[in-house]
């Protein structure tokens, strides 16, 4: 019986979602909550907020299932991801955004990085580096390098102008440019 949801479209599947299917919620939950946790977890850059920012976007999206519009495969995921992207930075606007001075990140001369140098860089590293980015960092990199999102989006986003995004993002990029330099002097 429950292999019967699995081969439901997204369309199917949120219909059956908006009328409380409980298969059809499990089989939501089963196919998104990694994906959403993810991406949850880029923006607020721990794990336990990370999951309850998850949690709070799929009941969310569960509530809501009636009013989502099927635009092509792969729309409920793109919508359940809006949901999530959304509640995480309605998140961390409430928690403020942190501020740190990095100033002796934000030097102008930094190297920038060979291709060749970026793939010895592990991923964990990466992630572990764009995570302790101050909030406001890591949401502008996040939004802008990850998601493609453009700085006039990020600006009605988060109430900044687009030249404060470009600004933060270029604050970002030193940070993490200065983060894999070291570890790459560090492997010499």
């Amino acid at each position: 019986m429950y292999q019967v949801y699995q081969e439901l479209d997204e369309r199917e599947l949120a219909r059956l979602c908006s009328e409380r299917n409980r298969l059809a919620e499990d089989e939501l939950y089963r196919r998104y909550a990694a994906r959403v946790y993810t991406l949850c977890r880029r923006y607020a850059g721990n794990d336990e907020e990370a999951k309850d920012l998850t949690q709070e976007s799929l009941i969310q999206a569960l509530d809501k299932a009636g009013t989502f519009s099927y635009r092509g495969k792969g729309s409920l995921y793109r919508w359940i991801c809006r949901i999530a992207v959304n509640k995480t930075l309605n998140h961390i606007k409430r928690r403020r955004w942190r501020t740190v001075s990095l100033d002796i990140l934000s030097r102008d001369d930094i190297p920038e990085p060979t291709e060749e140098e970026l793939e010895t860089v592990p991923q964990e590293k990466l992630l572990e580096w764009i995570s302790a980015l101050p909030d406001l960092r890591r949401t502008v990199f996040n939004l802008y390098c990850i998601d493609g999102f453009s700085h006039q989006d990020i600006s009605v986003l988060l109430g900044i102008s687009e030249k404060g995004s470009a600004g933060v993002l270029a604050k970002a990029r030193k940070q993490l440019k200065g983060e894999i330099r070291r570890y790459l002097n560090d492997q010499e």
